[in-house]
């Protein structure tokens, strides 16, 4: 079986193939030029036809009399029930891409993170970010879904640009853009799901559900099946081959399983890596186990990290912070030893065991945050940080997510100190936006019952509330500017140590709130000094890079040590 066997159509030199697979059909047709074609069954239920068509020809197939999209569509003429577009694009521009040591990543979620919410928008904002020092930009899902507002969590049509944002033109141009300024372009991937409206797969195949495993969305996805994983390898690589991305961010993970499971993840990573040695995989999975990055992919989403700075600034122990909240600061510490704090010991109140042994992988393969659009998404209020801790103690977290010697991210406004929400939004009708607006109702239910009403996720108002602010007032100035300096820091001190290979690390409780941390790479070394709600009474001396006063009660100072002070046991 070739790649992309299954799945959308292709140009040949006398016009292009449609497929489709559809392994319970008795019939399925072409709908083109005002036409319906029959189209042939061959084998594992693969369903294709030639025919002469010219690029901007919009075609549905129609299976068992009901007409459908493509699922495979690379270009919507519409929503998610209209007719596809036949695309034809050029390849994307040669770009030697970056090493993964060098990236400082911005997550950003196209429709909010302008007034206009277009990719033309963003693509306006890219040399201000690459100014800052930073190296990457996260998209939140581009996939099409229903209607114009969403996170891009619920998507249908993985394959094509959401037409809201723009075209698959201005996507090109956004790519072209971030490469010329330096940056790489990762997109977040949901491979786990489809959205509950749309998803016309259900109808054509109902073979790529597995009905006996349900997963939080609905029935999992059958990787037992290999046009299943064709379809979803197919689909990464388009992304990659037809607009230049540099890199997937691979959601929920652990939501993709089966005995079938194991060996396509395994796959994709050896396709992506064949493609272009610097294309880079990252995962975001619950289970702080090392598997997928011992087999190729380059990191994970660690949300121990964030965990800990989160109670340890909040104070909230509630859900998924109580096993937080014995010790903050010390599960800290632990992150900045090994990455992942839950490595499979006990973690009261938790029951079940959770992780295993990450503490020999290296630095780079944890992406730390202290704010993502799911932790401040997922919100009653979608409140930021800043609306919650001191912000001196945020600050102080801030530059040190941004120096430390793991990948750091950014959520959009967050390197200007923003404090507008980022609150969940959909635009759903019907019965299924009643639905969606009881069941956020119901899941803050005692928050309401306090007077604090949830937003209500259907309004314009929601998301608008959710765009950025882009002031340039005294705040904003001072958080760039904090953000400049650490980056420049990490570009000239902590990139070439993360190079050398992997550290030696030594991790310190100076007191109830502070932390002192060593990195001992082979071209040199890295050590910190993080006071969270006390002075510090040994501040680095000479410190390179510094949030606050040493005798603040938070701060945060930070040196580079040269390779003889490698020799030295207690660095200064």
């Amino acid at each position: 079986m070739t790649r992309s066997s299954y799945w959308g159509p292709v140009r040949g030199t006398d016009g292009w193939t449609f497929r489709l697979w559809a392994p319970r059909a008795a019939t399925v047709d072409l709908l083109i030029d005002q036409a319906a074609l029959p189209m042939a069954q061959g084998q594992d239920g693969l369903w294709s036809l030639d025919h002469a068509a010219t690029p901007g020809a919009t075609y549905r197939f129609r299976v068992d009399g009901q007409e459908m999209p493509d699922p495979a569509s690379r270009l919507q003429a519409g929503g998610v029930a209209d007719a596809s577009v036949l695309l034809d694009s050029p390849p994307p521009r040669d770009w030697p891409g970056r090493d993964w040591s060098e990236a400082v990543i911005y997550e950003l979620h196209v429709g909010t993170f302008t007034p206009e919410g277009t990719l033309t928008a963003a693509t306006g904002h890219l040399a201000h970010l690459a100014a800052l020092g930073f190296t990457a930009i996260q998209l939140m899902p581009v996939g099409q879904f229903p209607g114009d507002r969403g996170w891009g969590y619920d998507g249908v049509l993985p394959f094509a640009p959401h037409p809201a944002y723009g075209s698959p033109g201005d996507l090109r141009r956004l790519v072209e853009a971030a490469h010329r300024e330096g940056l790489m372009v990762i997109l977040d991937l949901v491979m786990n799901h489809f959205g509950p409206e749309g998803a016309w797969l259900h109808h054509s195949s109902p073979d790529f559900f597995d009905e006996g495993r349900q997963t939080p969305w609905g029935a999992a996805i059958n990787f037992d099946r290999p046009q299943v994983r064709d379809f979803w390898s197919s689909c990464a690589l388009h992304w990659l081959e037809a607009y230049g991305i540099d890199g997937l961010r691979l959601d929920a993970v652990h939501q993709i399983a089966g005995p079938g499971a194991d060996a396509f993840m395994a796959d994709l990573a050896t396709q992506v890596h064949d493609l272009q040695p610097r294309r880079h995989l990252i995962t975001e999975d619950e289970r702080n186990i090392p598997d997928l990055r011992e087999a190729g992919y380059d990191a994970t989403w660690n949300d121990d990290f964030h965990h800990a700075v989160h109670v340890a600034l909040t104070g909230e122990s509630d859900s998924y912070y109580a096993p937080f909240a014995a010790d903050p600061v010390g599960d800290l510490a632990l992150a900045l030893q090994r990455g992942h704090v839950e490595e499979g010991q006990p973690r009261p109140p938790r029951d079940e065991l959770r992780g295993a042994p990450c503490g020999h992988l290296h630095p780079v393969t944890f992406v730390n945050s202290t704010q993502t659009h799911d932790q401040v998404g997922n919100r009653a209020q979608g409140d930021r940080l800043l609306a919650l801790a001191d912000p001196e103690a945020v600050a102080a977290v801030y530059g040190l997510l941004l120096v430390a010697p793991f990948v750091p991210m950014v959520f959009m406004g967050e390197e200007r100190g923003e404090t507008a929400p980022f609150q969940f939004f959909a635009d759903f009708t019907g019965d299924l936006a009643a639905a969606v607006r009881k069941g956020r109702a119901a899941e803050f239910a005692g928050i309401a019952a306090l007077g604090d009403a949830v937003p209500d996720p259907l309004s314009p108002d929601t998301m608008a509330r959710s765009r950025l602010g882009w002031a340039e007032d005294e705040r904003a100035r001072d958080w760039m500017a904090l953000t400049r300096r650490a980056l420049d820091f990490r570009a000239a001190h902590v990139v070439p140590l993360l190079k050398s290979g992997m550290p030696e690390t030594s991790v310190t409780r100076d007191g109830p709130g502070l932390i002192r941390a060593t990195w001992r790479f082979p071209a040199g070394g890295l050590t910190l000094s993080l006071a969270l709600g006390q002075t510090d009474p040994a501040p680095l001396a000479d410190a390179d890079f510094s949030v606050g006063a040493p005798d603040a009660s938070h701060s945060l100072t930070v040196k580079a040590l040269p390779s003889a002070s490698l020799l030295q046991k207690d660095p200064a």
